[in-house]
């Protein structure tokens, strides 16, 4: 597989044209894998599914479902996975659709290569990710929502870009997905596709092998959903309610970077 070339006249070399590679960085149970629904059924986009997943189970010896499965259909070593984001793009596409989850980020995995790429983010209310994540899994901490690590990850870029990467919040998109993803389009420098909006219900050669534990819902859709109804914090219980107060300064902070 190469990068795509662009026809020159006959005795010039032909040019060759850079993939765009961009990180879409999310915590577990937000809208992450509809997203990357989204952009796979774009025509010149390939995806990549959590591909640090493998490496941070082998570090952190976390008790995942499907774990042993995980580990075998990925690299574990985080060089050979930033090996495989910054390597040829499946099927020489034009654009690298890198679908990551800000928790897998460990502080031993290198980030100088998060610098090549297009970066946004994908947040969602805290609230919300607990709820959804209990419903899952049952136990869930601070660390298991990834929020705090995904606002160190926007810092960092912030600082070495001099400029906020682009910020998405699920509830906007659910509420207009045209309107949000031709927004985010622009700001990571791609046009906007109507294809992004549909897609055939199914699970996809794409998914991680860990989809049947998490995608039910995902694989039945063919388009983003109606957004739900907010979270009463009042109404959540103590020990959720206590994680939700720690994560929301982080959330708050990169919501007001948010497009719309």
């Amino acid at each position: 597989m190469t990068e795509p070339t662009r026809r020159a006249p006959i005795g010039i070399a032909p040019i060759r044209i850079a993939p765009i590679r961009i990180s879409m960085w999310s915590g577990p149970r937000n809208i992450s894998t509809a997203m990357m629904r989204s952009f796979e059924n774009r025509p010149d986009t390939a995806v990549i599914d959590e591909p640090f997943y493998a490496a941070y189970l082998a570090a952190t010896g976390a008790d995942h479902p499907l774990r042993d499965a995980v580990l075998a259909s990925q690299p574990t070593r985080w060089q050979a996975v930033v090996d495989t984001l910054l390597g040829p793009v499946p099927d020489g596409r034009a654009v690298f659709y890198q679908k990551h989850m800000t928790h897998h980020m460990l502080p031993g995995f290198g980030r100088d290569w998060i610098s090549t790429c297009r970066n946004a983010f994908l947040i969602r209310h805290p609230a919300a990710v607990l709820l959804s994540y209990r419903a899952r899994r049952g136990e869930v901490s601070l660390a298991d929502i990834g929020i705090i690590q995904q606002a160190e990850i926007f810092d960092a870029i912030c600082q070495h870009d001099g400029a906020a990467p682009p910020v998405v919040d699920a509830a906007d998109i659910l509420a207009d997905p045209a309107g949000t993803l031709a927004t985010l389009c622009t700001a990571l420098g791609i046009a906007f596709s109507p294809a992004m909006l549909r897609w055939p219900a199914g699970p996809r050669a794409t998914d991680g092998v860990w989809a049947p534990a998490w995608y039910a819902s995902v694989a039945r859709s063919t388009g983003f959903g109606a957004p739900p109804a907010p979270v009463d914090l009042a109404a959540l219980p103590p020990d959720l309610r206590e994680i939700c107060a720690a994560a929301l300064p982080a959330y708050t902070r990169m919501a007001g970077f948010a497009l719309r």
